[in-house]
């Protein structure tokens, strides 16, 4: 694994959660832990860096079907201003084969991400669920992350 920097703590912790907008009330909740497989960051021209990862991630709740393994890629755009820019998709399995595939997305300066389910088998196929989700701990190659929404 190349060089890890402190942005890509976040963007594990992003990659790991499968968020998507917050609902008033969430209907679901649960947690993502992850763990880096790898990273690079390279500087595409003075002040634009591009960071992309590949995480391990276990997906978990106690009112939702999402209970699986699977992975995580993303990426992180910073520009010159120092703006960064987050997004990614992730794909996990439950121990009785049924999938999902979301997307995720952090927005510069956002304490929360969202996270949207853009596709699923047995249980989760034909879900349009939509969410949130936060970093509650990161350390090394480790994050873990807490999500909710509408999961309806």
């Amino acid at each position: 694994m190349k060089s890890v920097k402190p942005l890509f703590h976040v963007m594990v912790a992003v990659a790991g959660v499968t968020v998507w907008g917050a609902a008033s009330a969430d209907t679901c909740t649960g947690r993502v832990n992850q763990v880096a497989i790898s990273s690079e960051s390279i500087e595409l021209s003075k002040g634009y860096t591009m960071t992309s990862f590949v995480t391990n991630s276990i997906a978990t709740s106690e009112d939702s079907a999402n209970n699986a393994i699977g992975k995580c890629t993303g990426y992180a755009l910073t520009t010159p201003d120092g703006v960064t820019r987050m997004a990614g998709a992730c794909a996990r399995k439950t121990r009785n084969g049924d999938g999902w595939s979301d997307t995720w997305e952090l927005a510069p300066g956002a304490d929360r991400g969202t996270w949207k389910l853009v596709g699923g088998t047995g249980v989760f196929a034909g879900k349009h669920w939509t969410g949130w989700w936060r970093v509650d701990h990161s350390s090394g190659p480790a994050t873990m992350v807490s999500w909710g929404g509408n999961c309806d």
